[in-house]
């Protein structure tokens, strides 16, 4: 290449001026340099359109969109990325002063590594989208949890992509990056330890993405706190409670904790008791269990399990019932045991069977 430049640069003829205040000049050099940048400017220009077309006609043939992604990464390159790299290739047979040579040198080499990362970013982004971002419930939109995973995932791209470029284009320049690479280790290591609380909730973040044990939409109980899960960020989880406020909690804590997930819930199991007196006849007693049987049955969208007559209490004859509420919804749960507690009033009333509540009974003995 060099050998081809300089004999087409002999054989250019001669153009020796002398100009006012600036003395002998020979243009020959510099007519090269612009041929060589209007040449070179027009035949990237043409590579570039005739690589788009025919991968739009590819894609018109294909049915995966992997072709669209290579358009759309041969579409971001920059205009100015081609003017510069011209201009490279074109003052080639010019020798530049040493520090306008290094100069010129960088910003060449940062434009490419830029360019460069730019389109890996694209395939990046497309692996991420296609991998992570999924319709997980099939309601017909992607889950947000999964949307952050993929942003991270091309946020962590990036700064690698950045680091390495970075690297190159100081090693391509001449300076020593071996004590440099070991300081960014140390200090790496450094900056860890100062922001581990950070880090943890970071990873955290991935590994509520990656083992999911709740989404967006579900209502959680996290200790002593419920509520619905608003947001998945990359250090805190947004959760709005049941009286209305935002509670925040670092990712970290939630994957270190008992987290109860309802909405996973299928169906509501429920187990209340109830007490009547002891002055109950006994046929009476006997016949409570197939009384509420019944009421249960009767409630749409419930399971009756059982009804025992379980212990005797201090006042009170103490009966258990279980059932169950095929819903997950607590507002479903507790209309139909609203109905059921309506259910036993209006059946023990007409039985003359009495609820029992705290009593004593004195004997006073003379």
């Amino acid at each position: 290449m060099d050998s081809l430049l300089t004999s087409f640069s002999n054989n250019l003829p001669a153009m020796v001026y002398n100009v006012p205040f600036l003395g002998t000049i020979d243009l020959s050099k510099y007519t090269l340099v612009l041929f060589l940048f209007v040449g070179t400017t027009i035949f990237f220009w043409l590579i570039r359109a005739v690589v788009i077309v025919r991968l739009r006609k590819l894609s018109e043939r294909t049915s995966t969109d992997v072709d669209d992604v290579l358009i759309q990464a041969v579409g971001s390159i920059r205009p100015w990325v081609y003017v510069l790299l011209s201009l490279y290739i074109s003052f080639i047979p010019v020798s530049l002063p040493g520090m306008a040579d290094k100069v010129f040198t960088a910003v060449i080499l940062f434009a490419l590594v830029w360019q460069v990362i730019e389109v890996a970013v694209c395939f990046v982004d497309y692996g991420a989208t296609r991998f992570l971002e999924k319709d997980a419930d099939g309601d017909g939109e992607v889950d947000p949890n999964a949307a952050t995973a993929s942003s991270m995932v091309t946020l962590l791209a990036r700064i690698v992509l950045w680091s390495l470029g970075v690297i190159f284009v100081l090693s391509n320049l001449g300076i020593e990056i071996t004590s440099l690479v070991a300081g960014l280790g140390i200090g790496g290591i450094a900056v860890a330890f100062a922001l581990q609380g950070i880090l943890s909730d970071l990873f955290s973040s991935f590994s509520i993405y990656f083992d999911k044990p709740f989404r967006i939409g579900d209502y959680i109980v996290v200790g002593n706190d419920r509520g619905t899960v608003e947001r998945i960020g990359l250090k805190t989880t947004r959760i709005r409670t049941v009286q209305g406020e935002e509670l925040i909690i670092s990712n970290a804590e939630l994957t270190t904790t008992r987290v109860q997930n309802y909405k996973r819930m299928e169906e509501r199991r429920v187990s209340f008791q109830f007490g009547i007196l002891y002055e109950t006849p006994a046929e009476k007693v006997k016949a409570i269990p197939e009384m509420v049987q019944k009421i249960i049955e009767g409630v749409s969208e419930t399971r009756f399990d059982r009804a025992h007559f379980a212990s005797y209490g201090d006042s009170a004859l103490i009966f258990e019932v279980v059932y169950y509420v095929e819903s997950r919804e607590y507002r479903d749960y507790m209309d139909k045991q609203q109905e059921i507690n309506y259910g036993i009033m209006d059946v023990f009333a007409k039985e003359g069977i009495e609820f029992a509540y705290p009593t004593q009974t004195l004997y006073l003995k003379k």
